[in-house]
């Protein structure tokens, strides 16, 4: 299990993300866009740059539901790997079963 405070770390992370995601759509978009001038690029790169660091949706990291750990999460499940498996064999995730050829 991992330690509640990274755990809550990441869900502060995920509220953050939400809150902002319009207005780093917007930006990015603005920065992006060569149809506009160079100093309205500039001053979007700048606005982006004065949002919160944990607003980049990139600061996010994947973690199991279950255990929280951090690495190997399948993004189908977003369950570790240990615990696919654990759940796989014992029949309590529907469509996934063991391989045999």
């Amino acid at each position: 299990m991992a330690k509640v405070a990274l755990i809550q770390r990441e869900l502060k992370r995920k509220k953050l993300v939400e809150k902002f995601a319009a207005k780093h759509a917007e930006l990015k978009a603005i920065a992006n866009d060569v149809k506009r001038s160079d100093d309205e690029r500039f001053e979007a790169r700048q606005a982006l740059q004065k949002l919160p660091r944990n607003a980049n949706p990139t600061r996010q990291r994947n973690r199991c539901e279950l255990t929280g750990r951090p690495r190997g999460t399948f993004r189908q499940f977003g369950l570790a790997r240990g615990k696919v498996r654990e759940l796989a064999l014992s029949g309590n995730i529907p469509g996934v079963i063991k391989a045999s050829w």
